[in-house]
């Protein structure tokens, strides 16, 4: 699974052809959520609440980006990097 970013310890990563919605894994110290794309709610899995809010504020930021790479591992295309909080 292609990871697309890494900040302050959270692990942003996207399987290839990956079941909809349109979601992306994140990972932090042992923990995983799957997070929605569109609406940014966790649908599987869970992280602290402080990674769940720097996962989120990241996320509204990268949106379209997101989309993209969704729309790339869909058709099994290389993935962008994507910029990590600063």
């Amino acid at each position: 699974m292609p990871e697309i970013c890494r900040f302050y310890g959270i692990v942003i990563k996207m399987y290839f052809d990956d079941h909809n919605p349109p979601h992306f894994h994140a990972e932090y110290a042992g923990d995983e959520a799957l997070i929605d794309v569109n609406t940014l709610a966790v649908f599987s899995g869970r992280l602290p609440a402080r990674a769940q809010a720097l996962v989120s504020e990241w996320a509204t930021l990268h949106r379209e980006e997101l989309l993209s790479d969704w729309q790339k591992a869909k058709s099994l295309e290389p993935l962008d990097k994507i910029e990590p909080l600063p």
